[in-house]
């Protein structure tokens, strides 16, 4: 079923879990995502980032997780990942999304807040949830680029004023993680990150997880994260499916068989991740 993200996400934050927030580009890597949570029995959010939405196409991506959403026998939400322009998040609420991102964390805290109160506004009215990003991770996420040095970590008191301001349902900090592929194992900041959920309460999002070890997960789902986001890890798994029928068989032309076994890599990181964040069992 499709729920909206402050659902699940309360229910986590109630539960001390983290659901996990896959990213899908195409029908397999949805189908798979879908899989893995029903195997687990865990609630999912399924992310599309503008570049997906630009690759697909916005009316086919919603079909198919509403499909998807509706013949599943878990929890569903359907989520808008670093959303930079009010016209592409007025067209996901238009177009079925359940969440939202208004991805702000470019701007200052000023000029944050008031995008971000715009937003929640709208989306609100329209029964959709809303995510923002206070601080800066570096690294590179479709059209969105920062550099290490520009990266800034979420300021606690900066966080309590955020959210009272602008009635956000989750919040990503910054507390060392990247987008992309790591170069060498990220170092999180824990007491920043221990700081921050004390004085909010609230559902707190952690972005750029692939490559993060398992310890440091899990670490930070005791603390207090509530939503992961994966995409990196899932992509490599689809490539390394692709690569290895190719190896097996050079002469594969048949998609159903090139893609299938890519389908499987991916459910198997998708479940490894469920049971990671705590979520399995809990749909």
């Amino acid at each position: 079923m499709l729920v909206t993200g402050k659902q699940v996400l309360d229910q986590a934050n109630q539960g001390g879990y983290a659901v996990g927030a896959f990213n899908v580009n195409n029908m397999e890597i949805l189908q798979a995502v879908i899989a893995a949570a029903e195997q687990e029995k865990a609630p999912v959010i399924v992310q599309t980032s503008e570049g997906a939405i630009k690759y697909a196409g916005i009316k086919y991506l919603s079909s198919m997780v509403h499909l998807a959403a509706k013949e599943a026998s878990v929890p569903v939400v359907l989520h808008l990942d670093h959303g930079t322009t009010y016209e592409t998040i007025m067209q996901c609420i238009a177009n079925g999304w359940t969440s939202v991102m208004i991805d702000g964390s470019h701007f200052a805290l000023e000029e944050n807040i008031a995008a971000t109160k715009e937003i929640v506004k709208v989306a609100h009215a329209c029964g959709v949830s809303v995510e923002a990003e206070l601080g800066r991770l570096s690294g590179v996420e479709d059209q969105i680029a920062v550099s290490e040095k520009d990266a800034l970590y979420t300021d606690p008191d900066e966080a309590v004023r955020f959210v009272k301001e602008t009635g956000v349902d989750s919040l990503a900090i910054a507390i060392g993680t990247a987008h992309g592929k790591y170069k060498g194992e990220p170092k999180l900041d824990f007491d920043r990150l221990s700081e921050i959920k004390k004085l909010l309460d609230m559902p707190i999002v952690l972005h750029g997880s692939s490559g993060v070890p398992e310890d440091s997960i899990r670490k930070a789902v005791s603390l207090g994260v509530n939503k992961i986001n994966i995409d990196t890890d899932v992509r490599q798994a689809f490539t390394d499916g692709i690569k290895a029928v190719f190896e097996k068989d050079p002469g594969q032309f048949d998609p159903r068989k090139i893609c299938g076994p890519a389908r499987d890599a991916m459910k198997a990181v998708v479940v490894g991740k469920i049971q990671m964040f705590g979520s399995a069992n809990k749909a």
